[in-house]
């Protein structure tokens, strides 16, 4: 248990990126970590695309960055992401995504894998762009889009984390 503190308490999301691949068995990791997040009633709601292609990678940047209607590269030079995606038919998949994108990066973390969340995934793949990219993929329903983990090794060493807020926690 003290290592899974330690990894949570050391984690820090990153900004600036080296251009090599991360390890095809970290990756496969970083995805399993996710397929095992709590769902609600274990319906297994989101679905995960990982995009290790350059020319997909940089269509889904460009994607992003007009959403966020700045010209740079949101995923701040990562060299693959994992998107994740849920289906809206289940009352929880806003929180079972969000369950997925925090258990992966802690994995990442854990690999020594870099990693960011980046969202904008909602407005992506709701423009046709976004829903032609799924239905070339096969995926069929009615997803939304809950966030991209950006992933690589960090080009500079992680900062210190900021100091939790006095009013974080309330007790009764």
């Amino acid at each position: 248990m003290a290592e899974t503190l330690t990894t949570i308490k050391t984690r820090r999301s990153c900004r600036a990126y080296k251009p090599e691949l991360i390890e095809e068995e970290k990756l496969n990791a970083i995805i399993e970590a996710g397929t095992y997040a709590a769902t609600g009633m274990g319906k297994q709601s989101p679905i995960i695309i990982a995009v290790t292609d350059k020319a997909m990678r940089d269509k889904l940047s460009k994607m992003n960055a007009a959403v966020f209607g700045k010209d740079i590269d949101p995923f701040y030079g990562a060299p693959e992401l994992l998107i994740v995606l849920a289906d809206k038919s289940r009352p929880t998949y806003v929180y079972d995504g969000s369950l997925v994108m925090g258990n992966m990066m802690l994995a990442a973390a854990d690999l020594g894998v870099a990693s960011c969340w980046i969202h904008r995934a909602k407005e992506e793949f709701e423009s046709e762009e976004g829903k032609a990219i799924l239905k070339d993929l096969g995926i069929e329903g009615d997803y939304e889009g809950i966030g991209h983990l950006v992933l690589g090794y960090a080009a500079a060493p992680a900062g210190e984390p900021a100091p939790r807020k006095e009013d974080y926690v309330y007790r009764i």
